[in-house]
């Protein structure tokens, strides 16, 4: 069901994850984006799932969350997967007309299937520990330097995290609407695809209805609010860097080190 995607949600809690200033999260997660494409061999991208496994159990989130979560992109994964299967260079397992499955195809795959899902794991622990108002704050403090260049750097921060935020919204919303389509008689499941897509015109048009109608309630509720960013807004809610920043900063280093060093000594096994 699409009411079970729960990319985007803010889920509250007590963890140390939940504790960490947002740009220290925010800073982590691009640093864990890099070394997770770093990762030449098995033993460094052991490592990385260790630690992506490390960080899911310690939000105390269910683990069947970050689980839905790979729903939304279930099909790109097994598509990239199949793909690279037919990539790579090593000894034939199987060859059929113009297709060949090598170990190195399959190594690929693995890569491939393994990186894409710790990523979006690993991304979703952002969003589900992270209030809308201090990832918003977060990212406007480290796009700060922007500034200089005269970029307008609260509203691209206010974006981002209102756009994040709406995804969970306009999912419910699509659930309703294609609930209310069937119980009119509307078949979405059965037919050719051509007639599948037919038959998704009746939810997207209201659809998109909603979300201009919410964009817009939204907006006139924050100019009567008098909302107005800028660096004269004041923050009820001030982000502080404390020892437990500082302790995930020096874990993680340790972490990303490991991989370079896994790099290091035991090669590539792949051609990632």
């Amino acid at each position: 069901m699409v009411r079970e995607i729960t990319l985007g949600q803010f889920m509250p809690g007590k963890s140390v994850i939940h504790r960490l200033d947002a740009r220290t999260k925010i800073v982590l997660m691009i640093s864990y984006i890099v070394f997770i494409f770093l990762c030449k061999n098995f033993i460094s991208l052991l490592i990385m799932s260790l630690f992506s496994l490390l960080v899911i159990m310690m939000t105390r989130i269910s683990f069947m969350k970050y689980l839905k979560s790979l729903r939304v992109i279930l099909v790109v994964i097994i598509l990239t997967g199949v793909m690279n299967v037919f990539y790579g260079t090593g000894d034939v397992l199987f060859q059929w007309w113009q297709l060949t499955i090598t170990t190195g195809g399959i190594t690929n795959a693995i890569f491939v299937i393994v990186r894409i899902s710790m990523l979006m794991m690993v991304s979703s622990v952002l969003t589900y520990t992270t209030s809308p108002t201090d990832l918003t704050d977060g990212l406007e403090r480290l796009m700060k330097p922007l500034t200089l260049f005269h970029v307008k750097v609260h509203e691209i921060a206010m974006m981002m995290t209102i756009a994040l935020r709406f995804i969970p919204v306009l999912l419910e919303e699509t659930d309703k609407i294609m609930n209310a389509q069937k119980a009119r008689g509307a078949d979405m499941e059965n037919g050719s695809i051509v007639q599948r897509v037919k038959a998704l015109i009746p939810v997207l048009i209201p659809l998109f209805v909603s979300a201009f109608r919410r964009a817009g309630d939204l907006a006139t509720a924050m100019e009567c609010r008098c909302y107005n960013g800028g660096k004269n807004r004041t923050r009820m809610k001030v982000l502080l860097f404390t020892a437990v920043d500082l302790t995930a900063l020096l874990f993680c280093l340790i972490i990303f080190s490991g991989v370079i060093v896994s790099n290091c000594f035991f090669g590539s096994f792949a051609t990632v």
